[in-house]
């Protein structure tokens, strides 16, 4: 079969096809059955190499679900959380990266900068695994889900905002990308608002569609062109064109059937099948301390903040599990060190291991034992000026069923 790209995309397809079925039996997100379905893949089934299509289909995942993430962001509610999302989105950035980088340096031994990508890898949120909880669970229109997407970004934000400042190579293509992304910016919501209203929704060419995945390669090329990573501009391209999507649902339903269906099966699939367990087992003890100070940490940063905005101690659990996740910019940064030889082989397997932990274990342990009620949710959303919470999230779950 090697060498057979029909085969290759038959035995992909048919792993998201089994973690669809065991997500749907066992009630857990697909997201962490697709991870946990790529490392029994790689490790017992021989599925450890990938091709250039499949990492193209993977990264579209990522930047897919990273746009989707954003665009699901009601900037009225946005307004509405702003100060919740800020600090709990900032302190869950600035205690993880702290704690973790004093730990690698101090107690691990780690030279200065290979601490300091520690500490970055850990210190994020993974909006691709909150985002695919939120969508399965109907979470994503409660003001509580919009919260916590809006401070899953704050928290990555600061990840990029450190990674750049602290391994900054500038160059004229950076200035040029920063350029070109003010400008897709203001441009991008126009252009899809004309083309919404001059064509009709029923087109079966989907014009709309194609000019936001236009956007999206156009901005991630202009992206690795300056030493950064395709899945950067994607959010901040979401959040310009909610406003859009808040009023198309037809739109942001296409969008979300074409990125679960067939572009994020591969982000997830491939996560999971470069983690080598006799790897991960050999450096079991320190791993297990890194996981543990990244959750500790977060917990630090998030749950007293989530208490003092009015959340229940459920929902402050709940965010805070969720905010202890890790998986894109978690890889990216561990990957941006390894590339550019500021850490080893050793230590990127280290830290990517306790990245695919903290998407897993936290995440199930959120779901299992501490899911918002609907009660819950629209009494907090009620508190910050959302009066008509219950219906969104009960037509959102609808719509997911």
């Amino acid at each position: 079969m090697a060498g057979n790209i029909w085969f290759e995309a038959a035995v992909w397809i048919g792993l998201a096809f089994a973690a669809s079925l065991i997500s749907i039996k066992l009630g857990i997100s697909v997201a962490l059955i697709e991870i946990l379905t790529g490392v029994l893949a790689g490790n017992f089934l021989g599925v450890n190499q990938t091709t250039p299509w499949i990492d193209f289909l993977a990264i579209m995942g990522s930047v897919s679900i990273t746009f989707l993430s954003g665009a699901e962001i009601d900037p009225q509610s946005l307004r509405t959380n702003l100060k919740a999302s800020l600090l709990i989105g900032f302190f869950s950035f600035a205690v993880p990266f702290a704690g973790v980088w004093m730990f690698a340096q101090f107690v691990l031994g780690w030279g200065l900068q290979q601490a300091q990508i520690a500490g970055i890898s850990l210190s994020t949120t993974s909006v691709a695994v909150v985002y695919a909880v939120m969508i399965e669970k109907g979470l994503s229109k409660s003001s509580l889900g919009k919260m916590i997407l809006a401070a899953c970004f704050v928290t990555d934000l600061g990840t990029v905002l450190a990674l750049g400042i602290i391994f900054a190579q500038f160059n004229i293509y950076v200035i040029i990308f920063i350029a070109a992304l003010a400008a897709a910016m203001f441009i991008m919501p126009k252009g899809l608002k004309i083309l919404l209203n001059k064509f009709s929704a029923k087109r079966v060419s989907q014009p709309e569609i194609k000019f936001i995945l236009l956007i999206l390669f156009l901005m991630a090329g202009l992206a690795v062109s300056s030493k950064s990573e395709a899945v950067l501009p994607a959010y901040l391209l979401g959040l310009v064109v909610a406003g859009v999507f808040v009023k198309d649902k037809t739109l942001i339903n296409r969008m979300r059937t074409i990125t679960f269906t067939f572009f994020v099966p591969f982000y997830f699939i491939k996560a999971g099948i470069f983690v080598s367990l006799s790897a991960v087992w050999v450096s079991i003890g320190v791993i297990c301390l890194l996981l543990v100070l990244k959750i500790m940490s977060k917990t630090i940063g998030v749950w007293p903040l989530s208490r003092g905005f009015k959340l229940r101690t459920r929902e402050s659990n709940y965010t805070t599990l969720l905010m202890s996740t890790g998986l894109t910019f978690g890889t990216i940064s561990a990957q941006f060190g390894l590339t550019n030889k500021i850490i080893d082989q050793t230590q990127y397997t280290i830290l990517v291991a306790v990245v695919i932990l903290s998407a897993v274990i936290p995440t199930l342990i959120a779901q299992r034992f501490f899911e918002p009620s609907e009660e819950a949710m629209l009494k907090w959303g009620m508190l910050n000026g959302i009066k008509n919470e219950k219906t969104e999230v009960i037509k959102e779950g609808n719509e997911n069923e």
